[in-house]
């Protein structure tokens, strides 16, 4: 049976009316308040401070109590008051945590998280890379302070999601049901997937979480789309003009921090592996597919191949949401 995954974007001469590179610094909300991308290109060799501070004040401003940094090529995460989710992004060494109830080794590699309680500190062997979030919330104490998702045995390959096709790669560190994952945390959900084409969705606004692409591996087509256009698409009053520049795309590298605010409609496409990280964690029933939408209006409008919205096919035939 052919599984390779199937979707559908417009052909090059209009698909191209769409492309909108982001910059560094692009905010969080437009004069009208509504919800873009952020994105901080860490991969530069400046770390690209602008685009850092620009996605780290969108995401604060919307999540009170809660915090992103980034630390290049350190050997220490010095001990603190809150809790912590730090992101392995480059390099591999032995670390230890310390300051907790009992000092704790492993090895670590880019893909890792190390959960650091109040009062607990990492020293490594070899500079390491993080992204690190700061949430108000601790975890349950069954949470590990290493997780590693090519090398614990609890964390295997589980389709859905953003890769939904046989023997996709996407394996869940922290979520929000046990009948997922074993390491359970709903102050924050992180999982590590391969993402070849995902289905059109937004996660709303009441009820919903804010999510994060980080970046660890790219092909030479992966990219994003987005659109704030929820309301139009959802009661499909769209006319032609805006169905030209109804998406966005954002080309992505290795490096990439990409920030989703709630309420933003947004597809993975391309090739890119990625850690995903939800804030709070990955509230079931919040991830709401607008494929099918994207299909009716496309033929409510009589668009030709090369007009087409960009929508994912598979996803198109109902509504759907997960």
């Amino acid at each position: 049976m052919d599984t390779t995954p199937r979707f559908t974007i417009p052909a090059l001469p209009i698909f191209l009316t769409l492309l909108m590179i982001g910059c560094s610094g692009v905010p969080q909300f437009g004069g009208d308040r509504t919800p873009r991308i952020s994105i901080a290109h860490l991969g530069l060799d400046d770390g690209d401070p602008g685009g850092f501070a620009a996605l780290r004040s969108a995401f604060r401003i919307r999540n009170p109590g809660h915090d992103v940094s980034f630390l290049r090529n350190s050997r220490i995460l010095l001990p603190y008051s809150r809790t912590r989710a730090a992101f392995v992004q480059e390099g591999e060494s032995r670390a230890e945590i310390s300051g907790g109830a009992a000092y704790r080794s492993s090895n670590l590699t880019a893909g890792d998280i190390v959960v650091l309680r109040p009062g607990e500190g990492l020293l490594a062997d070899s500079p390491l890379s993080f992204v690190i979030f700061e949430v108000p919330s601790s975890p349950p104490d069954a949470v590990p302070g290493y997780i590693r998702p090519d090398w614990d045995p609890t964390i295997t390959d589980t389709p859905g999601g953003c890769a939904e096709e046989e023997g996709a790669y996407r394996r869940i560190l922290l979520t929000w049901k046990p009948e997922v994952g074993p390491y359970i945390w709903h102050g924050l959900n992180a999982h590590r997937v391969r993402i070849t084409d995902s289905f059109t969705h937004y996660h709303p606004v009441d009820g919903g979480f804010d999510e994060f692409y980080l970046v660890q591996m790219v092909q030479p087509e992966a990219a994003i789309l987005t659109s704030p256009h929820v309301a139009a698409i959802e009661a499909r009053d769209v006319d032609r003009e805006l169905a030209s520049h109804l998406f966005r795309i954002d080309k992505l590298a290795v490096g990439d921090l990409v920030y989703l605010p709630r309420g933003l409609i947004h597809r993975g496409l391309g090739g890119v592996l990625a850690q995903v990280i939800t804030v709070p964690g990955f509230r079931p029933g919040a991830e709401i597919g607008v494929d099918h939408h994207l299909l009716a209006i496309s033929e409510k409008l009589a668009l030709s191949d090369d007009e087409m919205i960009p929508y994912h096919a598979d996803a198109a035939s109902e509504a759907l949401v997960k």
